[in-house]
């Protein structure tokens, strides 16, 4: 059985870009919670730091999360993500090691 992915992700778009980039992100969210292999995925802005932006996803399997990567709008936006970006995205692979709960 293939393992959980988790994954949180920080963008920092160019000032000028973040208002435009939060919107893009945000229109993906409900059809990516609407894909089979897609357990969790959340998008939130930085209290500290208003315009930067952080992604925490759970997959039920790498095969799932390359599926999803592999979209048209997702491969678009990976393509075109300088354009929105001051640096590149920061990705973190993370494996939850408290017990699952409430």
């Amino acid at each position: 059985m293939d393992q959980l992915v988790t994954l949180i992700g920080v963008a920092r778009p160019k000032p000028e870009r973040a208002r435009e980039l939060m919107e893009l992100l945000l229109s993906f969210v409900e059809p990516t919670r609407q894909e089979p292999g897609c357990l969790e995925y959340h998008f939130h802005e930085d209290r500290e730091e208003p315009g930067v932006f952080v992604f925490y996803e759970v997959w039920r399997s790498q095969s799932d999360l390359e599926v999803h990567l592999a979209l048209p709008h997702l491969r678009d936006f990976w393509e075109r993500r300088m354009d929105y970006l001051a640096t590149d995205l920061e990705i973190r692979f993370v494996d939850m090691r408290s017990p699952h709960g409430h």
